[in-house]
């Protein structure tokens, strides 16, 4: 009986070692950290699932333990993604920024193509995605990326500007963003590049000048075939690799620097090189520049003798016509018209906001603030009023068009080409010969009639400086015969309100995915308005009608920068998206923004209007209905859009949930700042366990 239980301890035993052994192979096995398996899942899916990134799969899968190609880890975390020369097609996939351990990301020599995506690894060092096809923006969120020394974007196809997207990458090497199609002037924040050695810009299409490079280390800068203009600093001309070409510098000597600059110094090599250059023609020129020092003091002595008050209105009225050129701390308050002495806190702009100038150096909690500049500004009609006396001239980025020709492009603002119609006007659709398509929104006369003439210039210039991926970007704008309109690119796709309320049975619904990803972009648009611009543009008109999708679906709010002109309109601004607080455009705040953003999502969770008079009494208010019921799992399942087919991860909507009831709360104080908004919503598409092929094989088409 003895000898029976000792083998059936030994048994046990055996059983149990091997279930150690087992379990313990499992555990070094898979060892890849599960957010990093679900974004390269992704990333696979969206290359096209090749056969030739080996080990790779489209679920699941232990990238580390497995050795997938390309990827090199540290312990369970994903270090490295280099996928270079490959013949790669298709995306990088819209996980990217889980991966939170990559340091270096190497997709160069691809055929990839479309934008580039809006989250990249965010801890990323080295960053390279050269010779591809990607189109569109430089995405902002680089702006994030504090670890960044090296990125290229060389070879590809993208447009628009080269964003003010640069004030945090202090670590920054070496930056190539040449053979592209980039226009505009050079951001400010790229003097922020204090590390940078190697700059390439060349064969671009930027403008203006190179100015703001003038202070940066550089080694090596390339400028060559752009359409820069004006004098190259002499500071630049000490780099060893330096190539202009191809630009349209000014001829002749430089035009001497402001009063206070110090004086150019040359490098301690070259210096040492000139020391024996110091000779008797040197001290000749210094006792000669003495005499003139001289002369010039006896001379100011007795003009300000013989008439000090025509001084002083020589001085004033120089003043009064001095260009308007908005800049950071002290000269913003002469902008404003303030003496040096004047409290400047006792501004207040049309967003009910005191405008403290010396709060503008400090830096918000997602990133840095552009400079005045670059961001519309909010002002009063009394401010307006001020700033339009003082005959201050003012540039405008938007192109100008003629009445006749939109007139021809609209079919002379035929009823067929109204595309919709808004508080402050309609918007029409423009067709020229050669396939551009354009909108065109026409102002209501009654809202620029008299002297708003110049107001209207002062907004086309502010508001064709707002540049973001998700921002509606002005094009260019129409101010003959009484006539004021405003031109944007046309978006095929319409606005989310048309996709969510007036698609018919044919229409293809819009994805769980897309739905946030949508809200996120909005999201960040407003974060741009509200926390990169200085001082805070409040929008005042959010709502789904004025978030136009593109081809892929990603988002564009437009009306940005119009709310001077809702002080002038008796028309709701949108029924149903109003914060409590609002009862007039100037109650408006950054938290009522978020207030009409949150109907917004709502309006994404259930497919219901904000405000439909066709539903049962209790109904009919979307935020009053919905917001009881957005704690309770069940309730929040029973409103979600049915067009969504039951298509959705619980725990995303739940969260989604969580933010609507945040972002709707009746008291403004207990609001979040939008940029808490864009964290949670990030979060959320981070956590998403959603798989893309569900949505493929359902409706038909890329998430």
């Amino acid at each position: 009986m003895h000898l029976h239980n000792l083998l059936i301890l030994a048994r046990l035993w055996i059983a149990f070692l091997a279930i150690s052994t087992l379990f313990t192979s499992l555990l070094v096995h898979c060892k890849t950290a599960s957010q990093d398996v679900s974004s390269l899942n992704v990333m696979y899916t969206s290359l096209n699932s090749p056969s030739k990134l080996n080990g790779w799969k489209s679920s699941g899968g232990d990238p580390c333990g497995d050795a997938w190609e390309g990827i090199k880890c540290d312990g369970s975390s994903v270090k490295e993604i280099d996928l270079s020369d490959m013949g790669l097609t298709g995306s990088m996939g819209y996980q990217l920024s889980s991966l939170t351990s990559v340091t270096y990301f190497d997709l160069s020599k691809n055929n990839l193509k479309g934008d580039i995506p809006y989250q990249l690894p965010p801890n990323a060092a080295h960053i390279d995605l050269s010779n591809n096809g990607f189109t569109g923006s430089i995405p902002y969120s680089i702006s994030q990326m504090n670890e960044l020394n090296y990125l290229s974007l060389a070879h590809n196809q993208l447009n628009n500007q080269l964003g003010d997207m640069f004030s945090k990458l202090t670590k920054l090497k070496q930056l190539d963003v040449s053979y592209n199609s980039l226009s505009g002037d050079l951001p400010q924040s790229l003097k922020s590049l204090s590390s940078l050695k190697k700059l390439h810009l060349e064969n671009n299409q930027l403008t203006g000048s190179i100015n703001v490079l003038a202070k940066l280390p550089l080694e090596e800068l390339n400028v060559e075939n752009n359409k820069f203009t004006g004098w190259i600093p002499d500071e630049l001309k000490e780099i060893d690799n330096l190539q202009t070409g191809g630009n349209s510098w000014s001829k002749g000597a430089a035009p001497p620097p402001p009063p206070g600059t110090p004086p150019f110094k040359h490098s301690d090599k070259k210096r040492e090189d000139k020391k024996s250059g110091v000779s008797g023609v040197a001290i000749a020129g210094i006792a000669i520049g003495a005499l003139v020092v001289i002369i010039i003091i006896v001379a100011l002595v007795k003009k300000k003798s013989s008439s000090t008050s025509s001084s002083l209105i020589d001085d004033e009225s120089h003043s009064k016509h001095r260009p308007f050129t908005p800049l950071a701390s002290q000269e913003l308050t002469k902008d404003f018209g303030a003496d040096d002495d004047d409290d400047v806190t006792g501004l207040k702009s049309s967003d009910s906001t005191a405008i403290d100038m010396r709060t503008l150096q400090k830096t918000p909690s997602i990133g840095m603030r552009s400079s005045m500049s670059d961001c519309v500004q909010s002002f009063t009609d009394n401010e307006f009023a001020n700033r339009l006396n003082s005959k201050r001239s003012t540039s405008v980025r938007a192109t100008p068009f003629s009445l006749a020709e939109l007139q021809t492009a609209t079919g002379n603002f035929a009823s067929g080409r109204l595309l919709g119609e808004g508080s402050i006007g309609r918007v029409y659709r423009a067709k020229y010969a050669d396939g551009k398509v354009l909108a065109v929104k026409k102002i209501n006369p009654s809202l620029l009639d008299g002297g708003h003439q110049e107001e209207f210039s002062l907004i086309i210039s502010n508001i064709s400086k707002l540049r973001h991926p998700n921002i509606a970007e002005l094009v260019g704008y129409c101010s003959e015969q009484k006539e004021h309109m405003l031109i944007y690119d046309y978006y095929r796709n319409g606005s989310l309100h048309e996709f969510l309320h007036l698609s018919d049975d044919f229409s293809k619904p819009l994805t769980w995915n897309t739905r946030v990803r949508i809200a996120l972009g909005t999201a960040r648009a407003v974060e741009y308005l509200h926390e990169i611009c200085s001082p805070p543009v409040i929008h005042k008109n959010i709502k789904s009608s004025n978030i136009l999708l593109d081809m892929d679906l990603n988002s564009h709010l437009s009306d940005n920068g119009l709310a001077s002109f809702h002080h002038r309109t008796s028309q709701n601004l949108g029924a149903g998206y109003n914060a409590p607080e609002c009862t007039s455009p100037s109650a408006y705040s950054p938290k009522s923004d978020v207030y009409s953003f949150g109907v917004v999502m709502l309006e994404l969770l259930t497919g219901r209007m904000p405000l439909d008079t066709s539903k049962p009494k209790a109904e009919q208010c979307l935020v009053r209905w919905a917001t009881p019921q957005l704690h309770d799992i069940n309730a929040v399942e029973k409103m979600v859009d049915p067009a969504l087919r039951g298509l959705y991860p619980p725990k995303s909507l739940f969260r989604f949930a969580d933010i609507i009831a945040l972002c709707v709360q009746s008291e403004p104080e207990f609001r979040p700042p939008v940029s808490e908004v864009v964290q949670a919503l990030v979060r959320l598409v981070q956590r998403s366990s959603m798989k893309m092929r569900e949505d493929l094989a359902t409706f038909g088409f890329d998430d």
